[in-house]
């Protein structure tokens, strides 16, 4: 089935809204003229902060008028925000300078945990935080869950587990697979309520991070691809769902969980409405104007091209099986937590000047994405196909 801008409308009714480019912000979050100041200064200590999520998150940080202390190794994106307190160290076995904070009587309001992926880093960290801070923020993930086949599950779904056997073997991050990740994320989890208790913890479990900064190019592949523009290989059927989160939506929703001292666990992930991944084309299809169609390949007809779902075909998995609820996550307790969302479009049109900014060499090995010979390949057999 090829699609042509001529049916965008009738199959954005079809799919459920995908001229709907998403909700805009609101209060602070939405604001053309930029946050307010917050109701009260906070002192802050951001483990990490100059990843994907990390710089928004500071610069959020700082225009509420807040007092940041980063505490990273210095080696990405070092340097990112050269005015602020920076204690240099290694989560993985060099706490030297964050100890001699907490012994010199440092004291923040809260910290934010976004790189541990490792459980004894927070068992480390936290545990010797707890008496330094009153709150603490891990970032987790959808993959801590046990399975990925009930649509619309939400953050009573069971996590998954991981023997202590199996644990001690990840000594470093080069130790995480497929297979381990979530189930040592949900330790990380368990580790940092037992060091700062339940009604001074807020674990955050995002989605697929998205938007300017983003370097696993999985959801950047399509704006690249769209603005590309001709006949564009799409997955799937139109309706399949898709679930992704802007890295700025993600790091200012977690300043302003920090200043309402927000606890419990949340699914960070969007749009704030269901969308498909027609409507997700669509919505950056709207953002250009070029000569472009759409042809919809069967997700079975893919896999016999050998085309992957995900690492090609990005940001889209077929939603049968064990990964039937993968990209309809239930998201109303974060919601309800203050999580908002910005246009699809801001998303897309940012993702694209961010990826125009990189070095030519970064832009021609993407990390992600299918390769244009093999786009070209599969569409070639699946039209010889359509026409018997």
């Amino acid at each position: 089935m090829t699609t042509s801008r001529r049916d965008f409308v009738q199959l954005s009714v079809l799919v459920g809204g995908a001229v709907g480019l998403g909700m805009a912000r609101q209060g602070d979050a939405g604001s053309t003229e930029g946050p307010g100041p917050a109701p009260k200064k906070l002192k802050i200590l951001v483990l990490g902060g100059t990843g994907l999520i990390g710089p928004p998150m500071v610069e959020y940080a700082i225009a509420r008028g807040h007092e940041v202390t980063l505490f990273n190794r210095g080696k990405t994106n070092a340097e990112l925000f050269p005015g602020l307190e920076k204690l240099q160290g290694d989560r993985n076995d060099d706490l030297a300078s964050l100890v001699a904070q907490v012994e010199a009587g440092r004291r923040w309001d809260a910290v934010i945990d976004n790189t541990a992926s490792i459980p004894r880093w927070v068992t480390a960290t936290a545990g010797l935080l707890s008496g330094a801070a009153d709150y603490y923020l891990y970032t987790s993930s959808i993959s801590a869950y046990a399975d990925s086949s009930t649509p619309g599950a939400d953050e009573t779904a069971p996590v998954g587990t991981i023997t202590p056997e199996d644990e001690a073997k990840v000594v470093t991050t080069k130790d995480i697979t497929g297979e381990n990740y979530g189930p040592l994320k949900a330790r990380c989890e368990a580790e940092a309520r037992k060091a700062f208790g339940d009604d001074k913890t807020c674990v955050v479990r995002p989605g697929l991070i998205v938007g300017p900064g983003d370097y696993s190019d999985r959801f950047t592949y399509w704006p690249v691809r769209i603005y590309e523009g001709g006949e564009v290989m799409a997955p799937g059927d139109p309706t399949d769902p898709v679930q992704f989160i802007d890295g700025r939506d993600l790091g200012e929703w977690y300043v302003r969980l920090v200043e309402d001292g927000t606890t419990g666990t949340f699914n960070g992930v969007g749009p704030r409405s269901p969308m498909s991944i027609a409507g997700m084309l669509f919505g950056i299809r709207a953002t250009v104007d070029n000569d472009i169609s759409f042809t919809w390949v069967p997700a079975d007809f893919l896999a016999k091209h050998e085309v992957q779902e995900w690492m090609q075909m990005t940001v889209w998995v077929p939603p049968v099986g064990e990964y039937a609820g993968f990209s309809s996550t239930n998201i109303d307790r974060a919601i309800a937590a203050g999580l908002t969302f910005r246009p699809l479009a801001d998303t897309a049109v940012a993702t694209m000047e961010y990826w125009n900014s990189l070095p030519t060499e970064r832009r021609e090995a993407p990390k992600a994405g299918c390769p244009a010979e093999l786009e070209q390949k599969v569409l070639k057999a699946w039209h010889a196909q359509e026409k018997g």
